[in-house]
């Protein structure tokens, strides 16, 4: 009989594969890491075939441990947004490497788009702003500067990470649920459909794009060829959207925050979709028998890929959990503030050129202070965004977080410091993959909805603010001017 669902995760920095009973409980996983290439400054590309094989080695591995594939009930994904794959139709095989969401080489192709005054057509239209964190303006560089993709013809075939793991998956199927549309700046968000002008104006040719599909329902069948068990495809949305779900944001005015490689904040706005004043994202957080509900987005570019880049690049630490512990250590940062504009900086400020800044250094410095400011700038960069969309009409009542970072807990205590609200952490953090898998339920029909389905969700541990105002409003300060910094150069 069977009695789990598969969850693929196809993040930034790994792959994983997850079984989960109907209640919601993780029986067993697989993960092997993700090969991330920076051929150039300001360029970041994947392997796709990398990213196939990872994927495909995490399936069958926990469809051992399930016991064979007669014991799946079915396959939810969600991946990581905005990064682009172009391959062969014919053969399923990538043409080129896969340029990721964090990739900025179209800067000068979104500024020149601005200058020529399409920013405010694109955001009326898509909810997204004219940045090279969106899929269309890489799809249209790729198209003009690769000529593999060219040289394909008919049989190009491009897609975000979840259309192109259905593909290889079905044998075939080229379509991707909206939520990862609704990421390219060429899908109309009211209509729903992939929208003539913004393909024309980024020079990308509808033919070569998806069907765009539901969430939920049937998303293709697995090729036995391929994993050997002909397990249906029923859950699919991207990885922030799939923590929203996750988290039970299921009303108007619930909001989470995800802190992984970036961090991204969602607030439930509904069936209507909204428009930000304050450079927010509108976008569909899921879609289910054609209505669509959607959500305002603060996107912050660099998370724990700060943390990453200081154990890896720099090697002041030797493990990320050391860094709670360190923090822990000093009673303030030492007038040290990072601002981690490694790719640019996010919502709200939208500035791709933008360069990060470690400000505030003395001979009283240490590097644990350079750590503790890492951690830190979580929370002011919260604190941006909660202004944002506090200003928008999105007042948080409470926070829920989730993500690898949030596993220190003197991060999220600061985090509820800063922004003085109530942080909720699910004591199972990885909420992502927890969406896919409601969703995945619902469209195999295991629960008739999400609201049903959130019963798979287990219990919280809540953090309350500790900080006098005084403090906050000294410690923001300093903030603010190393951000102003940063923004007017």
């Amino acid at each position: 009989m069977s009695k789990y669902i598969l969850v693929i995760d196809e993040g930034t920095t790994s792959t994983r594969a997850m079984l989960f009973t109907p209640d919601g409980k993780c029986h067993d996983s697989a993960q092997l890491e993700l090969t991330q290439y920076y051929p150039e400054p300001g360029y970041v590309e994947h392997d796709a075939e990398e990213i196939w094989q990872n994927s495909l080695s995490c399936i069958q591995d926990v469809i051992a441990k399930a016991g064979g594939g007669d014991k799946i009930i079915s396959i939810g994904i969600t991946n990581q947004r905005e990064t682009i794959i172009f391959w062969d139709k014919r053969t399923g095989k990538p043409l080129t490497k896969a340029i990721v969401w964090q990739d900025r080489r179209t800067s000068d192709i979104c500024n020149a788009l601005k200058d020529a005054g399409h920013e405010d057509m694109i955001h009326e239209r898509t909810g997204l702003r004219l940045d090279p964190y969106f899929s269309a303006s890489k799809i249209g560089w790729a198209l003009k500067n690769w000529p593999e993709l060219k040289e394909a013809g008919d049989h190009l075939a491009v897609g975000t990470v979840e259309s192109y793991l259905i593909f290889r998956l079905t044998g075939g199927l080229h379509i991707s649920d909206a939520t990862n549309a609704s990421r390219t700046a060429l899908m109309n968000i009211d209509s729903g459909e992939w929208d003539d002008e913004l393909c024309d104006l980024f020079n990308v040719p509808k033919s070569i794009l998806p069907q765009i599909t539901d969430c939920v329902g049937d998303l293709g069948v697995c090729n036995t060829d391929v994993v050997g068990h002909a397990i249906k495809i029923c859950g699919s949305a991207g990885d922030q959207q799939a923590a929203t779900i996750g988290q039970a944001c299921l009303k108007n005015g619930q909001s989470k925050a995800t802190f992984g490689t970036g961090a991204f904040i969602l607030t439930n706005t509904g069936t209507q979709s909204r428009r930000s004043k304050n450079r927010l994202l509108s976008t569909i957080v899921w879609q289910i028998d054609g209505q669509r509900h959607y959500a305002l987005e603060g996107s912050i570019f660099v998370a724990g890929s700060l943390i990453q880049w200081l154990r890896d690049d720099v090697k002041l630490i030797t493990a990320a959990k050391d860094s709670e512990e360190i923090a822990r250590q000093l009673d303030n940062n030492g007038g040290v503030y990072i601002v981690p504009a490694l790719s640019g900086l996010g919502a709200p400020h939208w500035k791709a050129d933008a360069k990060a800044m470690i400000c505030g250094l003395s001979f009283a410095s240490s590097k644990d202070h350079i750590i503790r400011a890492a951690l830190e700038a979580m929370a002011y960069q919260s604190y941006d965004l909660k202004a944002a969309f506090t200003d928008d009409g999105g007042e948080w009542s409470e926070l829920r977080v989730d993500g690898g970072m949030v596993n220190n807990s003197w991060m999220v205590q600061y985090l509820a410091d800063i922004l003085n609200v109530k942080i909720n952490r699910p004591d199972f953090v990885e909420t992502t993959a927890l969406g896919a898998a409601m969703l995945a339920a619902v469209g195999s029909g295991l629960y008739k909805d999400l609201k049903e389905a959130a019963v798979m969700i287990g219990d919280t541990t809540s953090f309350t603010c500790t900080m006098e105002d005084k403090e906050r409003k000294i410690i923001l300060e300093g903030w603010q001017k190393a951000v102003d910094f940063v923004v007017a150069d």
